[in-house]
């Protein structure tokens, strides 16, 4: 590798890690506790204990625990009706329009088989909420998402040349090499080497994914637009339903249509997911893997007739699949636990990059540190 060469990478390197490093360890120190929201939830309380299904016991009628969730919250209309995978709890979100947005939506949790209304903290609410909404788009919406995602690209970016300096200033040390009798500094960068290099994969991974994630909503929009807005035309000259079928046989038939899949929520008519003819009752698979691909079956809300199945586009895949990876929520506990202690090193990345910053030579200097480390011959560093 030609000189002129390295100083390009190592500019690259610098100038990539500075401009993102603050808003990737703001990103690591929100996402840590978010990976474990769901223990985090029932150590504090806020996600209790559902009492299981007495043996033999049938599931409630889920029109009737739409009205009891609605009877929480007069005024509201329904807006979401799900189920929770690991409890025999459903949860129905409302809200005071259709289009009503997340962060204004009431959630009642229910007992799928008794009907029971559980005591449990709103989802947009509390420090956990504040922590999610941080780490996603730092309360600004669209525009905060798309920052971030650019802040994760850039990381991604720094990630590459950083591995591509790894080879030349490492190749005449032993992996782990810590050389702590020599400077403060020179440790500090060794440690940031050694480190960067243990969680190339995962920050990779989780750099990538999270900025897939950010373009969940024009992603969404793009799909409503074409796949929904297309299906919806056919019902453009129809009025709005005034009264709508049975919710309960409206998911019986979806059961029929997908009998190798089971339903994960349910949109209602207006919400965006199903246009304002139809309830969308979203199917998904019974693996970790699986159970992050929805099909959705779309029910007329006026004859509770089955009118379509159609197949979420690729991209669509896409941000399913990596919206869980992004968190480790694949593989229980464990993984969950792995994706934790490598955040936890890489903030140590983030820091020891700071301060080898703050205590820069030229970039000159920093270049030739390279070079004194590994190989250099007539001007040129070795290929490692």
């Amino acid at each position: 590798m030609q000189r002129g060469t390295l100083k390009a990478w190592f500019l690259v390197h610098k100038w990539t890690s500075l401009v993102c490093t603050l808003f990737l360890l703001l990103l690591c120190i929100t996402g840590l506790p978010l990976v474990f929201w769901e223990e985090i939830s029932h150590l504090t309380g806020a996600d209790p204990e559902v009492a299981p299904a007495a043996p033999g016991a049938q599931r409630a009628n889920v029109d009737d625990l739409v009205k009891k969730a609605l009877a929480q919250y007069p005024g509201d209309v329904p807006l979401f009706f799900g189920w929770d995978d690991h409890s025999p709890s459903v949860y129905v979100n409302t809200g005071a329009r259709p289009d009503t947005p997340p962060p204004e939506m009431h959630t009642a949790i229910l007992h799928e088989y008794t009907g029971d209304v559980l005591p449990a903290a709103q989802f947009n609410e509390g420090v956990m909420y504040f922590l999610y909404r941080l780490h996603t788009d730092v309360f600004v919406g669209l525009p905060g998402m798309l920052f971030l995602g650019a802040m994760a690209l850039l990381f991604v970016v720094a990630i590459v040349s950083g591995l591509v300096l790894y080879g030349p200033f490492m190749r005449k040390l032993p992996f782990g090499t810590l050389r702590t009798g020599r400077s403060r500094r020179l440790a500090w960068l060794d440690l940031h080497n050694v480190l960067g290099i243990v969680t190339l994969a995962w920050a990779l991974v989780v750099g990538l994914t999270g900025a897939i994630n950010t373009l969940a909503q024009p992603l969404e929009s793009a799909w409503q637009d074409h796949q929904l807005r297309e299906f919806a035309a056919q019902y453009e000259s129809r009025p709005k339903p005034t009264s709508f079928a049975s919710l309960d046989a409206a998911i019986a038939r979806a059961r029929a249509a997908e009998p190798a899949m089971k339903p994960a929520f349910v949109s209602f008519p207006g919400t965006g997911y199903s246009g304002n003819h139809h309830y969308g009752i979203f199917m998904h698979g019974n693996t970790p893997l699986t159970e992050r691909l929805y099909r959705p079956v779309l029910i007329d809300v006026e004859t509770g007739e089955v009118t379509a199945q159609p197949r979420l586009p690729a991209y669509m895949t896409v941000l399913l699949l990596s919206q869980p990876l992004h968190f480790g929520d694949y593989g229980g506990l464990p993984l969950k636990v792995l994706w934790g202690l490598l955040d936890v090193l890489t903030i140590v990345v983030l820091v020891s990059g700071l301060y080898l910053w703050l205590k820069r030579g030229s970039t000159d200097a920093r270049v030739a540190e390279i070079e004194r480390a590994g190989l250099v011959g007539n001007g040129e560093v070795t290929s490692p």
